[in-house]
């Protein structure tokens, strides 16, 4: 039999519910998930600051220190889709996808115009932007319309 891998989730016949935290490690993760929740926030509003990863942080400090938290974010409109969806489910949609490559390029055009600076730099700049345009266009595009439906844990009646 194969080795299990930690992303296999539980063993068969384990509780799949996390464990509850108390004491002093129910206040590290609730204050861990409240920074990384904070900065998720400020994640969606800034276009450099990525919001899924410290969503998941705060989604997994969550589950063990504050139950009811992690299912008020899992049911959340802007929060919920982050935490639904699978490896298997994820992928960008061509409108963010083509934006955020004309984002790359428009900003890191705009900054070596405007600033003129080092040659080193110059070329550190022009590699992230090639970078993060090869990962975009790496990643699969999603369905051309917009996702219909609710959003996870919601009734379509609410």
């Amino acid at each position: 039999m194969a080795p299990r891998s930690p992303f296999d989730g539980p063993p068969l016949g384990a509780d799949p519910r996390p464990r509850r935290a108390f004491g002093p490690r129910r206040l590290a993760l609730l204050l861990t998930g409240s920074l990384a929740l904070a900065l998720g926030v400020l994640g969606v509003l800034l276009p450099l600051l990525p919001a899924t990863p410290f969503v998941l942080l705060a989604a997994g400090c969550y589950a063990s220190a504050w139950p009811a938290m992690h299912r008020r974010l899992a049911r959340s409109r802007l929060f919920g889709p982050m935490l639904a969806a699978g490896p298997e489910e994820r992928y960008l949609p061509r409108a963010v996808k083509w934006g955020g490559i004309a984002f790359t390029c428009a900003s890191i055009g705009t900054t070596l115009v405007v600033l003129r600076p080092a040659a080193w730099l110059c070329a550190l700049l022009v590699a992230i932007a090639l970078g993060v345009s090869a990962f975009l266009l790496w990643m699969p595009a999603g369905p051309r319309g917009p996702v219909s439906g609710p959003a996870p844990g919601r009734r379509s009646g609410s």
